[in-house]
């Protein structure tokens, strides 16, 4: 199974402090709105989310369909797919995408160690 992009989405208190922060550690904004309390930076390889107001923790994110540099792939596994092969491995999600659309959706889950991990597929 593969997952795709990984990145570290961050619950921020206050983007703009936070993009500052990030910005002089030689990130740069790559997407989101800060006017809608969120925005995607890059550093090289690395990418974050900085969202504020929407995660209540840290939460690890990977994108299926999307390379590191956030560009669509042409082939990928579908998060529906995903989420057959999490359930079939016993795994419990918090929430789950559509199974009867096709397209972007997202699930989520929780690591042993009650750390956030959503799976986001924002490509169809």
């Amino acid at each position: 199974m593969k997952l795709g992009a990984f990145s570290i989405s961050l619950a921020v208190k206050d983007i703009t402090a936070s993009q500052n922060f990030y910005e002089k550690l030689g990130f740069e904004q790559v997407g989101g709105d800060v006017t809608q309390n969120w925005l995607i930076l890059r550093n090289g390889e690395t990418t974050i989310g900085l969202f504020q107001g929407m995660f209540e923790r840290n939460t690890m994110t990977f994108n299926p369909g999307w390379s590191n540099q956030a560009e669509a792939l042409d082939a990928f596994d579908d998060i529906r797919e995903i989420q057959k092969s999490l359930k079939a491995n016993g795994l419990t999600l918090t929430s789950e995408a559509d199974e009867t659309v096709d397209g972007p959706a997202s699930l989520a889950l929780v690591d042993p160690d009650g750390n956030p991990v959503l799976i986001d597929q924002h490509v169809d």
